[in-house]
């Protein structure tokens, strides 16, 4: 009682028992569209849950909030850096990571059809920009342009989430020196691997091998997307304590190393 419509349900401080008491409402009835929220980090503690979702095939939605290093002073204990990997590993089961508002309404449009498989919205305690070709629509192909000056480009950078940001503005950095650069906003793997290959295709091209990703976050499995010959800029070490911009130096989510790492793989 005492909360909005009497709809909220004040768990305390009590993940696992969250997830699991989310999955029994998705259960109970199709009518019911639960959701439950909390750190990211704490997933840890509501693993079991949100793994029976998507074991169960039931719709649950997972809302995850300080995402990554960003969230600053809190520290290495409350910065997830092996999550989003470990949840990408995870069969049926969507890892949104959108990288603004308009990626963050698509994702709750595809979790809110999806029914018989669970998503996880994974987002920054930051503020980010709304980004200028960001699309509700397109995140149901799980990667798009939302960049680029030619149509057959000398490097591709890709990102998600806060990170797709850093990327546009290390892409210009890039075109600088005369080349060019397509920027990709991933907010779904499982989406994008979904897709028909010539999709796949016209987003990452096999003609261009020199790729980038930037992601504050594990670079676990981006090599399947960047290949061989590409690079990835993550957070492959615990975080630290510290003002979030600060930390986004410290550990090179900038768009300097966006820009470094296009002209080495170039």
């Amino acid at each position: 009682k005492d909360t909005p419509a009497e709809r909220n349900v004040r768990f305390g401080v009590r993940e696992h028992g969250m997830g699991s008491i989310a999955n029994g409402m998705a259960l109970y009835g199709a009518n019911i569209i639960p959701y439950c929220a909390t750190f990211f980090i704490f997933t840890d503690y509501m693993r079991a849950a949100m793994r029976l979702a998507a074991l169960s095939e039931i719709g649950t939605i997972f809302v995850m909030t300080h995402d990554s290093i960003g969230l600053g002073e809190d520290g290495p204990t409350h910065q997830p850096v092996e999550h989003l990997a470990s949840f990408r590993c995870m069969p049926n089961i969507y890892t949104f990571r959108p990288a603004d508002g308009n990626e963050t309404a698509g994702a709750y449009k595809i979790a809110v059809e999806s029914r018989k498989t669970p998503s996880i919205m994974v987002c920054s305690r930051q503020g980010l920009p709304n980004l200028e070709a960001s699309s509700i629509d397109n995140v149901a192909k799980g990667a798009y342009t939302v960049y680029e000056t030619n149509a057959s480009p000398d490097v591709i950078v890709i990102g998600t989430g806060s990170e797709v940001a850093i990327a546009l503005e290390g892409a210009k950095k890039v075109e600088g020196s005369g080349k060019s650069v397509r920027v990709i906003s991933m907010p779904c793997w499982e989406i994008f691997e979904a897709q028909s290959d010539s999709y796949k295709e016209s987003i990452l091209p096999s003609s261009v091998t020199a790729r980038v990703s930037i992601e504050a976050g594990s670079t676990f499995g981006w090599e399947k997307f960047v290949g061989a010959k590409g690079k990835s800029i993550g957070v492959d070490t615990f975080g630290a304590s510290a003002p979030g911009p600060l930390l986004y130096e410290k550990f090179g989510i900038t768009a300097d190393a966006v820009a470094a790492a296009c002209n080495e793989v170039m």
